[in-house]
């Protein structure tokens, strides 16, 4: 693999089946995982490496180092069907809503924007709904609250350590929180009303907290280098952290489902490490 075709992003579509891998040329590569083929290459998303990627279902968005977004709809010859524009610098996270209706992206400028699908244009740039700006460093980190349709939770870099949480009907921030450490990536229970948070120096540690009180519940350690990514199971259980150290690990860490809850009841340990793979 060459300096220009390294990947840079990877993102799974809603249907599990599907996948899209962005590399440092700007190219984006669908996949289909199930039949282990490539469907094509989408060319020309941006005009620079693609930093971040979130799925709509058919449609994935990326974000590039020009600071550039991008929808491209993957069933169709001229992929890129809108554009937006407002970051001053890279692109560094992407989560659209469950309703698939309100795209949240990060950058390296340290603004947040909010944007609305309704307001998308194919023929010029489309404005942004809000333009959040109280971060103070990077933001990568971006969650939408399950049992809250129009509630964003957002982490900063270094220079600002804070979780914030925000009204995006409105734009309004509704709370902030002083993590101590530098924010990578949030994650909403899909079970309980619990956010966990993944950080860097010093303690490179996963941080569960009870919402909304912000309360902390629980620190999980073992990865040595700050932890970059996160990923959920489907029954929202199970947690798997990337860091630096070139380490997966699984975590327990989430309640279990409503489903379950009507067996006998079992004391659940939570936070407990479940594996590790290096």
């Amino acid at each position: 693999m060459t300096k220009t075709d390294q990947l840079t992003s990877v993102n799974w579509a809603p249907d599990g089946r599907h996948i899209a891998i962005g590399l440092n040329n700007s190219e984006v590569l669908p996949w289909d995982s199930t039949a282990n083929r490539q469907l094509r290459t989408l060319r020309g998303c941006q005009r620079s490496r693609v930093g971040s990627m979130a799925w709509n279902n058919h449609i994935p968005t990326t974000g590039g180092m020009d600071g550039q977004i991008v929808n491209n709809d993957v069933r169709i010859r001229s992929h890129v069907v809108e554009t937006y524009r407002g970051h001053q610098q890279e692109v560094c996270g992407l989560k659209w809503s469950a309703s698939g209706q309100q795209l949240a992206s990060g950058g390296n400028d340290n603004v947040v924007h909010i944007w609305d699908r309704s307001m998308a244009s194919s023929n010029s740039p489309t404005q942004w709904l809000h333009r959040l700006e109280e971060h103070t460093s990077a933001v990568k980190a971006l969650a939408w609250c399950p049992f809250q349709s129009n509630l964003l939770a957002t982490g900063g870099g270094g220079g600002d350590r804070t979780i914030k949480f925000w009204n995006t009907h409105t734009g309004a921030c509704l709370n902030s929180v002083d993590t101590g450490s530098q924010v990578f990536s949030l994650l909403w229970s899909k079970n309980e009303r619990e956010l966990l948070s993944s950080h860097g120096f010093t303690q490179n540690q996963l941080t569960l907290w009870k919402y909304p009180s912000m309360v902390k519940m629980a620190e999980l350690t073992g990865h040595i280098s700050r932890v970059l990514y996160m990923a959920q199971s489907p029954d929202g259980c199970t947690v798997a952290s990337a860091a630096g150290d070139e380490t997966l690990r699984f975590w327990n860490v989430f309640g279990v489902p409503e489903v379950a809850k009507t067996a006998p009841k079992v004391n659940r340990e939570p936070f407990s490490q479940l594996n590790r793979i290096r």
